[in-house]
C-alpha cells in the first residue's frame, strides 16, 4: 500500500472523531511527509491511541503490519525520542482537561467568549509543555554560553516570528547582550555580511521555510558566526543550514489558534535562552538588571521623573 492509497483511504482525516491530543496533532501536521510504512503506524495510533499504552512495541508493530524498528522511526519522525517518549505523551494526554478536546478547530463567529478563553488557554499550556519536552537543553546551554561571550547577536524573523525575536532582544539588552532584530531582508543581509566568528545569528521561522529568514541566516553563517534556527520543523531548509536547531512545538496545522501557538512557543524558547544566558555571567547580568530597574523606577512609582538639568550656558547680565 502506498502513501497515496492511505491518504485516499481516509480523506476525512481532519474531521476524525478522536480526541485532539498532542500526539495526534503531531501526526496530522506531518501526515503528508510520512513514508508508507510509518503511515500504517500513524493510522493505528490515530484510530486507537490507547493501543500505545496497552501494547508493547512489537505488538503495536504487528497490528500495523510493520516492524518494531518502523514504530521507533515513526515516533522519531513526529518528534519523540522513541517509543517510550511517545507512550509518555499519550499518557499525559489521557489526563488533560476536557476543554482541550477541540483545540484543532477554527474559531467561529458565534463562539462564546468563555469557549474562546478556554481553548486559547489550553492551547497555550499544551504548546508550552510540548515545546519544553522538544527543546534540547544541551544545545540551549551551548548557545547561552556562546551568546554570553559574543561580540554581537543578530536576530532574523518576519511577521509574528519577528515579534518573538523582538521579545528576546529586549530581554538580552537588559543583561548587557548587544542584539539587533532584522525583519527586512535588505537590512538583514547587510548585517549578515558583517558577522564574524565571535557573533551569533538566530533565525525564527515556525515553518522553517520563510525565504527571507533562510537567506539572512545562511549569509550570516557564510561569514563564520554561529547560526541557530528556531523552528517547528527540524527537517526544514532553515534547520538544515543551522549549527544549532531549537525545536518549538505548535502542531495545529491551520490558523486559529496556530499562529498564536507558534508565537507562544517561540517566546518560551527565547525566555529560556535568556535565563540560561544570564546564568553564564550572573554578576554582569545582575548589575545590568539592577541598573535598568533604577533607570525606570521613577516611572513605575507613579511619579514623574525629575527634569534633566539645563546645561545651556547663561549669558552674563549686561
Amino acid at each position: 500500500m502506498t502513501a497515496s492509497d492511505l491518504l485516499h483511504e481516509d480523506d476525512d482525516l481532519a474531521v476524525m472523531k478522536i480526541d485532539a491530543s498532542a500526539v495526534q496533532s503531531r501526526i496530522r501536521a506531518r501526515w503528508a511527509d510520512l513514508p508508507a510504512a510509518t503511515l500504517r503506524v500513524a493510522q493505528v495510533v490515530l484510530d486507537d491511541p490507547q493501543a500505545v499504552l496497552d501494547l508493547p512495541i512489537a505488538e503495536l508493530a504487528e497490528r500495523a503490519g510493520t516492524s518494531a524498528a518502523t514504530v521507533t522511526r515513526f515516533a522519531r519522525q513526529i518528534g519523540y525520542a522513541g517509543y517510550p517518549a511517545l507512550r509518555m505523551s499519550v499518557a499525559t494526554d489521557r489526563g488533560r482537561r476536557p476543554e482541550e478536546a477541540d483545540l484543532g478547530r477554527a474559531f467561529g463567529p458565534d463562539d462564546p467568549a468563555e469557549d474562546v478563553r478556554g481553548s486559547l488557554l489550553a492551547g497555550c499550556v499544551r504548546t508550552l509543555r510540548e515545546t519544553a519536552e522538544s527543546v534540547d537543553l544541551d544545545d540551549l546551554q551551548r548557545l547561552a554560553e556562546a551568546i554570553a561571550r559574543s561580540r554581537h547577536v543578530d536576530l532574523y524573523g518576519v511577521g509574528s516570528s519577528g515579534l518573538a525575536a523582538e521579545a528576546l532582544a529586549a530581554r538580552m539588552y537588559r543583561i548587557g547582550v548587544v542584539c539587533n532584530v532584522w525583519s527586512e531582508v535588505h537590512a538583514g543581509l547587510t548585517s549578515a555580511v558583517l558577522q564574524t566568528e565571535d557573533c551569533v545569528a538566530i533565525g525564527y521561522s515556525h515553518t522553517g521555510r520563510t525565504a527571507e529568514t533562510i537567506q539572512m541566516l545562511q549569509e550570516a553563517g557564510r561569514h563564520g558566526c554561529l547560526t541557530v534556527a528556531v523552528t517547528n520543523d527540524p527537517d526544514s531548509p532553515l534547520a538544515e543550514g543551522a549549527d544549532i536547531v531549537l525545536r518549538t512545538a505548535a502542531y495545529e496545522q491551520f490558523l486559529q489558534p496556530d499562529d498564536l501557538a507558534a508565537y507562544y512557543s517561540q517566546v518560551y524558547v527565547g525566555d529560556l535562552l535568556y535565563v540560561l544566558t544570564a546564568q553564564v555571567d550572573y554578576d554582569r547580568a545582575s548589575r545590568n538588571l539592577a541598573a535598568s530597574a533604577r533607570a525606570v523606577t521613577p516611572h513605575r512609582s507613579g511619579g514623574v521623573a525629575a527634569p534633566l538639568r539645563d546645561h545651556t550656558p547663561r549669558k552674563d547680565p549686561a
